[in-house]
């Protein structure tokens, strides 16, 4: 049994106890979320929705905070003498999927 959920604005195949990286979520450590915009669940039976199936809310607990590793941007114009380096690291949060309810 799984479910496609969209979750921050991207779309996951979720199960039953799964840990995923997602963009950061607003609540605390050790904290419970739902998502009630499940785009497919497959049971048995495969259900799409049109946009969402509705009854069918994934629920999941916040595991912690964490940064993505660090990715260099670095621009340059050659013969210009123009050269700029930067890095950023994705602000990223741990969910564990704790169950699909609503069938």
């Amino acid at each position: 049994m799984f479910a496609i959920v969209e979750i921050a604005g991207l779309q996951y195949k979720v199960e039953q106890d799964q840990k995923l990286f997602v963009n950061r979520l607003k609540g605390e450590k050790g904290s419970k979320v739902s998502f009630d915009k499940v785009l497919l669940t497959v049971n048995g039976t495969t259900t799409v929705g049109a946009p969402a199936v509705s009854g069918i809310t994934v629920d999941a607990e916040i595991l912690d905070h964490v940064q993505a590793d660090k990715v260099i941007v670095f621009k340059k114009k050659r013969r210009k003498g123009y050269k700029v380096k930067n890095g950023h690291r994705q602000q990223l949060t741990q969910i564990v999927i704790t169950g699909i309810t609503g069938f």
